[in-house]
């Protein structure tokens, strides 16, 4: 996500290195290179040129006030701050109000509405303690209610639909009376992707809104459309007067401009982020923290937060007593392995790291590379698992010929395995980091 924002930019601050302090030639190449990399990134000429305008008055006003601190972390600095700025400066929260609450889903075709319309069910049900009730109102697309249909199942959302009535008006008013009937919370309307210039379904959409009054009406983006996506918000905007953005797809290859450029074009907060189409997928946009994303320093304060959400004090409590013991197990390992694949999908995570990003940026990193783990370890016998040591040849044999992976392959992750069960029983007892990396390093133990 964002990656050749993020290089093109560490490329104009590397233009400050060795530099003694901000200059206004200096200044003058930096902002040179961040235009260039903004508009590289589908960003709009002239909200490019602004954007810079204001970082060169503030690294003007500043170059001869703060001569403790290197140019180059000074400038990281403005821009942060800036982009900030440009993306709504804070998080802006969902009205879920009402007696139901109504949230109306608009956008184009493709965006990912209708995935993003279960992944909100799902963030509203676990999250906020909600009794949501999704609807089927695309009446147009080839297995539209199907898809949605399988999604609510899968969160155990309910779902209202008519599959024989065809006015989305009426069905989306429909609900809203089943939604009051049956106390459900909130209400989430999913409709059919529309273009702006296709005047018949911009009425329908609006007639739609006029028809349930929703207390909170988003616009869908596909964030990998750039600029498009941008001019596109602004017309819907026009006609539905929509209260936030959701940028989709943000795992692809993004380039930034949609993200940097809505805000200021059309006036209205980015409320969620969603990548890939797992349910739990999707997080409340913080302009500050994506800031430090684009500018390649992780988003820590997201990893912590979707940890604290998988972490159980029963269970951390139990495993520390086995790892005190050494007793720390392949069952042990998947529950592990099961509760970070919880926290979302393994790139974004990695991304949420500072630093990780560049450094398996090189590297296939998806959710299947536990597949061959999860296999090796169902192989097992369950004496085998909680017992790791009595893993001899001809066991390894065997499991080798259940999962279908070679006994060199077998070897390699048992080997992982035991090195990282010593590694945290040394932990455990007290022998820290620096005991160990002199162990490692040939030093006394």
């Amino acid at each position: 996500m964002f990656e050749s924002l993020n290089e093109r930019l560490e490329g104009a601050f590397k233009n400050l290195k060795g530099d003694g302090k901000l200059t206004e030639i200096n200044i003058a190449q930096s902002i040179k290179e961040i235009r260039r990399a903004l508009v590289a990134a589908d960003v709009n000429y002239k909200i490019a040129k602004e954007f810079t305008d204001k970082i060169k008055e503030e690294a003007l006003g500043t170059k001869n006030v703060l001569n403790a601190v290197k140019p180059g972390e000074l400038m990281i600095k403005i821009v942060q701050d800036e982009l900030i700025e440009l993306m709504g400066g804070a998080k802006e929260g969902i009205n879920v109000n009402g007696d139901p609450g109504v949230i109306l889903i608009s956008g184009l075709q493709g965006s990912g509405k209708t995935t993003f319309s279960a992944k909100l069910a799902n963030f509203l049900k676990t999250k906020r303690k909600k009794k949501p009730l999704l609807v089927a109102c695309d009446v147009y697309r080839p297995a539209a209610i199907n898809q949605l249909t399988v999604l609510s199942e899968q969160i155990k959302v309910p779902i209202y639909k008519e599959e024989e009535n065809k006015n989305p008006v009426s069905i989306a008013q429909n609900a809203v009376a089943h939604a009051k009937e049956n106390r459900y919370d909130v209400v989430i309307v999913d409709t059919a992707g529309r273009l702006a210039v296709d005047e018949e379904m911009m009425n329908e959409i609006e007639n739609i809104k006029n028809g349930i009054l929703p207390s909170e009406t988003l616009f869908i983006v596909d964030s990998m459309t750039g600029q498009d996506a941008v001019n596109t918000a602004k017309a819907f905007n026009e006609r539905i007067n929509f209260d936030g953005v959701v940028l989709t797809k943000l795992d692809g290859d993004t380039r930034g401009g949609a993200a940097l450029s809505i805000k200021y074009t059309v006036g209205k907060p980015i409320k969620f982020v969603s990548t890939g189409e797992k349910m739990d997928t999707i997080d409340v946009f913080y302009p500050d923290r994506m800031a430090q994303r684009i500018l390649g320093m992780g988003d820590i304060v997201s990893f912590v937060e979707r940890a604290q959400e998988q972490f159980d004090e029963k269970e951390a409590k139990r495993l520390e007593k086995k790892i005190r013991k050494n007793k720390f197990d392949f069952n042990d390992f998947l529950g592990q392995l099961n509760q970070i694949k919880k926290m979302g999908d393994i790139k974004s995570l990695i991304n949420m790291i500072p630093g990780m990003a560049k450094m398996t940026k090189n590297l296939e990193i998806d959710d299947k590379a536990f597949s061959k783990v999860e296999c090796i370890i169902f192989s097992m016998t369950k004496h085998e698992r909680e017992n790791p040591e009595v893993l001899n040849m001809s066991r390894k044999r065997r499991i080798a010929k259940g999962c279908g992976h070679s006994i060199h392959e077998i070897n390699a992750f048992i080997k992982q395995f035991d090195q990282m069960r010593k590694m945290m029983h040394k932990i455990s007892k007290g022998k820290g980091m620096g005991n160990m990396a002199g162990g490692m390093m040939g030093g006394r133990k």
